[in-house]
């Protein structure tokens, strides 16, 4: 019953992200962001300031991601993994994207607060 009550919370902090992300929330990303995670495009490896700045320029702005699917796995008590399978619809450089992908969300616990460590984005084949 405790795994399923933690699973949803992060499920649901998961979806919070996504929201925040659309809303290009900064503050509360920087929160929510360990300061050393690391964030996994299509087009390279960022730090954690450097998708925060990427966020607050308009450089990518997450405007929708649809969820169709989403589980979590626990690793001891204090990291666990979410992954999504979304569409993701984004502006990256003025231009107006839509992709399928997988991602891959790392949490880690400290002091009672869960914070992503990493987020990758796997673009997703479709025939």
């Amino acid at each position: 019953m405790q795994n399923e009550k933690l699973e949803q919370e992060l499920l649901d902090l998961s979806k919070e992200k996504w929201r925040l992300m659309s809303d290009c929330k900064v503050d509360m990303l920087e929160e929510l962001f360990h300061e050393k995670a690391v964030f996994v495009h299509m087009g390279g490896t960022m730090s954690k300031d450097h998708e925060l700045e990427v966020i607050r320029s308009g450089g990518i702005h997450y405007k929708k991601a649809e969820i169709h699917d989403a589980s979590v796995r626990f690793f001891g008590s204090e990291t666990a993994i979410v992954l999504n399978r979304i569409t993701l619809l984004a502006v990256v450089g003025g231009n107006e994207v839509t992709n399928p992908f997988e991602v891959t969300e790392v949490y880690v616990q400290e002091n009672g607060k869960w914070q992503i460590a990493a987020l990758s984005f796997t673009k997703l084949i479709t025939h």
